[in-house]
């Protein structure tokens, strides 16, 4: 029964995605909503496919990866170079960053796995600033001045690979995969004594975050007509991760809303950047003071509609019902 439950509970969230998709369609092709309207959804999307993504380095493998750009950054250019030099299909382009974005975090997730928090933190950050580094000098992708890109990414193509990043990162969490990737978080070294191979679930963490964080940089680099070096620094990486902290390390809903939530205060603020950055501040700051755990803590949406047994009616025999 509870199975079945899931499965229903499943399909009613794809078809209620499916429905808005419909009306967020007909209100762009209609004109209805004017292109800032627009560009804020696509971004906000893109922000999500970021958000969750990170979340499962952070929130479910507990990896402290804060060099999220660099993936984003090669995911960017990969695909620019894909449809910009060789004239190849978007979806092409697109798998072609996500692919290659997944080999640079083996190449980031395999020497690192012997460091931990803070030192595995200092180690992804150098990464991301070594990728964006390598596309400033390289004349081939226009250098310093950037790289001009064709306007290919639609409300389609976005939500499709919005929805199927949220799909596959919830199926690998609640898999035997996920499980053994949250042991890791909870403690690596039971984990290992438990005869889970600590290395395989960290890279595998690292690759599939990586590849999502590459299609999310296809889907930017053709959003916004041009892609720059300066686009992927290290606050870039730090806006991602604040996603995934004020939602709450471990919830991807809270990584959703999160993003959702941030992506419009920064969008109607960003005619004051000084002020903007005040308010974003203020924000984290009386975050962190009154809910640490961030927006949902380790909950999902899903949870909070679920009834606790024993929380109504039920015999107590002299004893309190656990709540």
């Amino acid at each position: 029964m509870s199975q079945m439950k899931k499965t229903k509970g499943f399909w009613l969230s794809i078809f209620l995605a499916f429905v808005f998709y419909g009306i967020m369609e007909y209100l762009i092709s209609s004109s209805t909503l004017n292109p800032f309207y627009v560009n804020t959804l696509f971004y906000m999307a893109i922000n999500i496919i970021l958000a969750v993504s990170l979340h499962l380095i952070i929130g479910i493998t507990g990896q402290f990866s804060i060099g999220h750009a660099g993936f984003l950054a090669v995911g960017a250019y990969i695909s620019a170079i894909f449809t910009m030099k060789l004239q190849l299909p978007f979806v092409l382009a697109l798998l072609a960053g996500g692919i290659v974005a997944a080999l640079a975090g083996l190449v980031i997730g395999i020497p690192s796995l012997r460091l931990k928090g803070d030192y595995l933190a200092i180690a992804t950050l150098g990464f991301g600033e070594i990728i964006r580094i390598v596309f400033l000098n390289v004349d081939y992708v226009g250098g310093a001045s950037g790289m001009q890109v064709s306007h290919m990414t639609d409300w389609t193509s976005v939500f499709i690979c919005m929805l199927v990043t949220i799909i596959v990162i919830v199926n690998f969490t609640n898999s035997t995969h996920g499980r053994a990737c949250i042991s890791i978080r909870e403690d690596e070294i039971a984990a290992d004594a438990m005869g889970i191979n600590t290395t395989l679930y960290k890279v595998l963490a690292f690759a599939i975050g990586s590849f999502f964080a590459g299609i999310a940089g296809g889907l930017y680099a053709h959003n916004f007509y041009i892609i720059q070096p300066t686009n992927f620094g290290f606050l870039k990486s730090f806006d991602i991760l604040i996603f995934v902290v004020l939602g709450g390390l471990g919830s991807m809903s809270g990584s959703v809303i999160s993003a959702i939530l941030l992506t419009i205060i920064s969008t109607y603020l960003q005619d004051y950047p000084e002020t903007r950055m005040v308010i974003y501040s203020l924000v984290l700051i009386v975050m962190m003071l009154y809910r640490p755990q961030g927006l949902m803590g380790t909950k999902e949406l899903t949870q909070l509609f679920i009834k606790r047994p024993g929380a109504q009616g039920g015999k107590s025999n002299g004893k309190h019902t656990a709540a």
